[in-house]
C-alpha cells in the first residue's frame, strides 16, 4: 500500500483528497490537490452558523502495459483538536468549533473511517499511458452562537490518500 500525505495549512478550515492501487504490469503515480475551506468573517449572531466549501482532486497516471484497477481511500487528520468529532480553529488560545463534512447536510464527518467518521474511497480502471481522476467537494461548517474574540482562526489538516 502506498500512502501520499499532503499537509495543508488551513485559512479558516481544511482540505482533502482520494486515490488508487496497482496490479501486475501497470504502475501508478498519484497526485493530490485540494483547496482550503475559507469561512471569511464569522458572525456569532448569525442564526445559521457559517459554511464554506473546498474541492479536492486525485489524479493517477498509469505506466507500463495493459490496464488495472486503481482504488484508494482518503482520510483527514484531526487538526488542532486531536478529535474528529470536535475540531476547532485556533487564534492564540481562543477556540472556534467547526468540522469538515462529506455532504452539505453536515451529518457525515470526514475522518479516518473510525468512530462514526467517513473515509471516502473510489476506484476505476486505468490503461497504461492514461490517467484516472477523481474530484469532489468537502464542506466546512462553524456552528452559530460561539462568542469568541476577533482574530485570525486557523487549523492545519493533513490529507492522506492510500492507494
Amino acid at each position: 500500500m502506498l500512502v501520499n500525505r499532503l499537509p495543508i495549512l488551513i485559512l479558516m478550515c481544511a482540505a482533502l483528497g482520494a486515490a488508487g492501487s496497482a496490479q501486475a504490469a501497470v504502475a501508478f503515480t498519484c497526485t493530490v490537490s485540494a483547496s482550503s475551506i475559507v469561512f471569511g468573517t464569522y458572525n456569532p449572531l448569525s442564526a445559521g452558523g457559517s459554511a464554506s466549501t473546498g474541492t479536492w482532486s486525485v489524479t493517477c497516471t498509469a505506466t507500463g502495459s495493459g490496464s488495472a484497477t486503481v482504488s484508494g481511500t482518503l482520510t483527514l487528520s484531526t487538526g488542532n483538536s486531536g478529535s474528529y468529532t470536535q475540531r476547532y480553529l485556533l487564534s492564540g488560545t481562543n477556540k472556534l468549533d467547526y468540522n469538515i463534512y462529506l455532504t452539505p447536510t453536515y451529518t457525515q464527518i470526514i475522518g479516518n473511517g473510525t468512530g462514526g467518521t467517513y473515509a471516502p474511497s473510489a476506484s476505476g480502471t486505468v490503461t497504461a499511458g492514461q490517467a484516472y481522476q477523481v474530484t469532489g467537494a468537502f464542506y466546512g461548517f462553524i456552528p452559530a452562537a460561539q462568542y469568541v474574540p476577533p482574530g485570525g482562526y486557523t487549523d492545519a489538516i493533513v490529507v492522506t490518500v492510500s492507494y
